[in-house]
């Protein structure tokens, strides 16, 4: 049986890519600054962790010989020296982005051929007349905001002029993104879905990956928090993608947690979604007993970009990358004989840099399997480098781009 499971720790980059400089992002290295700041005590917190960052299931599959391979030297306490379990090295993005539908699609076989639409670090930093068109066609009273801001501290500072108002909150961040945030109950959880849905259908013109539902719970600033049920509406990939190229066979491609949304449904047979990275992990056990020979489980761990590193949180950020790796060896434990699967980031998120945006970086690649033999495969020149490994492995067509590792 040949199985492949695609599994992104979303944001989890390993130093900065060569053009890092270009993004403002030279220096920056999610896991590297990390495992800096919890080896001199910046990563404790009560009752949550302490100490040097420990992930020793990851560093057995190459993690801290990736990392090296990126920046020159090991993150502090990832210092594994016997023999690696894993096919493993570095990712380089292609992509002109540093996103989320950038990373994942070229993971998926299609590095992004054209440049993302932005909206102005101004306030009010959307055109006035798309503004008016969601206004109109949706029915509102107006809306909120209208700038760049983090989730949470607009929530916290808006929320209760939204619930008094009914004007639902409208920021972007320094991403291709038109985000609305909006009460569940007060506003209708529906509702936000149909007003992002217009929004979707007006900014295409605009080349705007993603507009984001982010509806949240709680009747005071106090008590305001993000609910699970965000919903992405992408942008269709321009191509098709391994996705695609494994749907047109016959396969099943079962998308976890928000891949779905980040495809725009396209090339997905099946999607499980789940809140919370413990969630997604069953989400992803399930999926696993649900994919059979030939298919394909694509999984994205949200929390470690969502919670942690867009919110500078390092002790989070750490003690959720010791949750996943503890969680691995289940995992790993229930994999067949044939099946293989890739560790991976779509980008960078650097909990210590400056602003609240995702970073340039590199990412790890870590293959793993009963039957995948341990050997370095150096900087990869692009993400879909992994694309055409799965399809090799699950016996397909080769795509386009990228090259082969296995």
């Amino acid at each position: 049986m040949a199985r492949v499971f695609l599994i992104v720790m979303d944001s989890f980059g390993i130093g900065g890519a060569p053009d890092a400089a270009a993004f403002g992002d030279e220096g920056s290295n999610t896991l590297g600054h990390i495992a800096e700041q919890c080896a001199r005590g910046g990563g404790d917190r009560d009752g949550l962790r302490a100490g040097p960052l420990q992930l020793p299931n990851l560093d057995r599959l190459g993690l801290g010989a990736a990392a090296k391979l990126s920046t020159g030297r090991r993150p502090a306490g990832l210092d594994y020296s016997g023999p690696i379990d894993a096919a493993w090295g570095v990712g380089r993005e292609i992509s002109t982005g540093k996103d989320t539908p950038s990373g994942h699609w070229e993971i998926a076989g299609l590095p992004v051929p054209f440049s993302w639409g932005y909206f102005p670090d101004t306030e009010p930093c959307f055109p006035d007349e798309l503004i008016a068109a969601i206004v109109e066609q949706a029915g509102l009273p107006g809306i909120l905001g209208n700038k760049h801001a983090s989730g949470t501290a607009i929530i916290e500072e808006l929320g209760e002029a939204h619930i008094s108002s009914g004007k639902p909150i409208f920021y972007t961040s320094a991403d291709s993104v038109l985000q609305i945030a909006a009460h569940e109950s007060h506003f209708g959880l529906d509702r936000l879905y149909q007003l992002c849905q217009i929004a979707r259908e007006l900014t295409y013109d605009l080349v705007i990956g993603r507009v984001i539902a982010r509806p949240f719970n709680g009747e005071s600033a106090a008590e305001f928090e993000r609910t699970g049920n965000r919903r992405d509406y992408a942008i269709e990939p321009t191509e098709d993608t391994l996705l695609d190229r494994l749907k047109a066979a016959g396969r099943q491609v079962i998308g976890v947690g928000k891949i779905s949304d980040i495809f725009a449904a396209k090339g997905i047979t099946k999607s499980i979604k789940a809140s919370g990275n413990p969630a997604l992990f069953e989400a992803m056990m399930e999926a696993e007993t649900l994919a059979g020979d030939g298919d394909l489980v694509f999984v994205n761990f949200v929390d470690f970009d969502m919670l942690f590193g867009h919110r500078r949180d390092v002790p989070g950020y750490a003690a959720a990358l010791e949750a996943f790796d503890a969680m691995l060896p289940r995992f790993i434990g229930q994999m067949q004989a044939g099946d293989m699967a890739i560790i991976t980031a779509d980008h960078g998120c650097d909990p210590s840099w400056t602003g609240t945006d995702h970073t340039r970086e590199q990412v790890p690649i870590l293959a793993f399997g009963p039957d995948i033999a341990p050997l370095e495969i150096g900087v990869r020149t692009s993400f879909a480098d992994m694309a055409q490994t799965v399809a090799a492995h699950l016996g397909i067509a080769p795509g386009k781009h990228g090259r082969k590792f296995l």
